[in-house]
Order: structure tokens, then C-alpha cells, then sequence
């Protein structure tokens, strides 16, 4: 399955393998946060000024890897 922005960051921490490693790398913290339960990946990554072409390039990579 490929990230998409629009995808509950819930939804892609329940994924297998875990991708929480890509989230910490990126600075996201989303473990545990109540936000994670109804924000989205874009929504995430603008908040935490963060690339979100380039965290979704990773999340994809390694999702796709393992």
C-alpha cells in the first residue's frame, strides 16, 4: 500500500513493518500523541515544518523494502 497525505497517521503507524523509526528520523513524535488519532500525514508535516514530499518518499521506501 502506498502513503498518501491524506492517510491518519494511526493508519500508517498500525502498519507492518512499524515505520515509527521513519516518523523519529523526521522529528515526528506521533506515538502515543492524541493528534495522530485525526491528523493527517500533510497535516502533520506542516505543523512540524517538515518536507512532506520527503517524509512520504521515506515512509514509501521503506514500506516497500521490508
Amino acid at each position: 500500500m502506498k502513503i498518501t497525505e491524506n492517510m491518519l497517521l494511526n493508519d500508517i503507524l498500525d502498519m507492518d513493518p512499524d515505520p515509527t523509526e521513519i516518523f523519529l528520523r523526521h522529528g515526528l513524535n506521533c506515538l502515543g500523541c492524541p493528534g495522530a488519532q485525526s491528523e493527517n500525514l500533510r497535516e502533520a508535516a506542516e505543523g512540524h515544518g517538515i518536507s512532506l514530499t520527503k517524509l512520504m518518499d521515506d515512509l514509501n521506501e521503506f514500506l516497500g523494502e521490508k
